[in-house]
């Protein structure tokens, strides 16, 4: 592994860019925390990153050689904030990019799929991470967190397709993998839990493993539109309606195997991420 350099690491306070960080510095990497605040992240340089705000991009590529690149939220079509900074790092000198998008987002498709396509051809390093639907999106801020410690409900429109949901320190584990080791991916990489798990499995191993009873509502894609689209901006809303469609036609039923391939350890399950987690007690 390579321990020269520094990463800079986009949206170091989510999801996973917070565990990418942690993961770096444990291993005796150089970082550059970037978020909107500056907020400090122990073992690492904190920088102000604003996507809408050009003027933050050259302080926080400064000095840095790779970067991890979490694409800014809520936006269904940030190529045009994202593609200028990749340019622009890569007029800097960074030699390797690996970006956060979506096993539900394919090369050249909606949200990021164009910074994916655009991504070989502005460095000789690179990875694009494609991992499913996070295992955190039932047990920290998430809608559907929100939604099981208030209501003991999960909705979605999802019906009974299922999803290799995989936990954010795996995507953080390959992550740190993509940007250190000596040899780059140069692919995309599709990752997700060990098993597949419909919103049922979901709720029933939340009800085993907690003591705290919890359901499924299945809605209609319009349904579910709807109640998004009261929350977040109406094309956000569709996609999102979308996905869920497309997980219940079977797009999201799958495994693999990249997590143990890239790291040595198998993915975590969603059974003994619950029982890592502190915040539902029994």
């Amino acid at each position: 592994m390579t321990t020269t350099g520094t990463t800079l690491v986009i949206g170091a306070t989510g999801t996973t860019g917070s565990r990418t960080a942690a993961q770096l510095t444990a291993a005796g990497h150089r970082v550059r925390a970037a978020g909107r605040h500056a907020t400090p992240v122990p073992g690492t340089q904190p920088v102000s990153f604003d996507w809408y705000a050009p003027a933050t991009h050259a302080a926080a590529l400064d000095g840095a050689d790779r970067v991890y690149l979490i694409p800014p939220p809520g936006d269904s079509d940030p190529a045009a904030v994202m593609l200028p900074f990749l340019r622009r790092a890569r007029a800097a000198g960074l030699r390797r990019a690996v970006l956060l998008s979506s096993s539900a987002i394919p090369e050249g498709g909606p949200a990021v799929g164009a910074e994916h396509q655009a991504l070989p051809a502005l460095f000789e390093e690179w990875a694009v991470l494609r991992p499913s639907w996070f295992m955190q999106n039932f047990t920290g801020t998430h809608a559907h967190a929100v939604s099981i410690r208030d209501d003991g409900v999960i909705r979605t429109a999802t019906g009974s397709g299922r999803v290799g949901f995989v936990d954010a320190e795996d995507i953080a584990a390959v992550a740190v993998h993509a940007l250190t080791d000596d040899h780059a991916p140069n692919t995309d990489l599709v990752l997700t839990g060990p098993e597949a798990l419909s919103h049922d499995d979901i709720a029933t191993i939340i009800t085993e493993v907690t003591g705290r009873p919890v359901v499924h509502h299945r809605l209609s894609h319009e349904h579910l539109r709807d109640r998004l689209a009261a929350l977040l901006p109406v094309e956000f809303a569709a996609m999102l309606a979308d996905m869920d469609r497309a997980i219940a036609e079977g797009a999201e039923n799958r495994v693999t195997d990249t997590v143990q391939r890239l790291t040595g350890r198998p993915a975590h399950t969603f059974r003994a991420l619950l029982q890592r987690e502190t915040r539902y007690g029994n």
